[in-house]
């Protein structure tokens, strides 16, 4: 078994969008548009096959806290410390949260914590 997708709401799908391919070499399929729903949303694809659904609904408007139950953070691994610490400086220089600066954890990731657009967290590690 494997996990095939996950799925995010999101109040800016482009912005998001962009986000993603920019920053983590996502590829977008075409935006999926269901008018009747007023739903919008696209699938991620990153190089190893994981997928990112970003989806998009009229009525869908509210936000929780950054700390709930529920999923906490993804983690995307981009290979090698030097490119944790370029992609953290590059994001921070381009205006992104960092909310944890590159570090050795206690459980053994080589690890960054920055806010995506929609201030979800992602840890970028090795």
């Amino acid at each position: 078994m494997k996990i095939e997708h996950l799925a995010l709401w999101v109040e800016d799908l482009e912005a998001t969008k962009t986000f993603y391919e920019t920053y983590f070499e996502a590829e977008a399929n075409e935006l999926y548009h269901n008018p009747t729903k007023k739903f919008k949303s696209y699938f991620l694809t990153f190089t190893d096959g994981a997928r990112l659904e970003i989806m998009q609904r009229a009525d869908v408007t509210k936000r929780s806290s950054t700390e709930m139950l529920g999923w906490a953070h993804i983690a995307i691994s981009v290979g090698s410390k030097e490119k944790v610490d370029e992609l953290t400086d590059k994001l921070i220089s381009d205006g992104y949260t960092c909310t944890s600066q590159p570090r050795l954890t206690g459980d053994g990731y080589y690890e960054s914590v920055i806010e995506d657009p929609e201030r979800n967290l992602i840890e970028i590690t090795v």
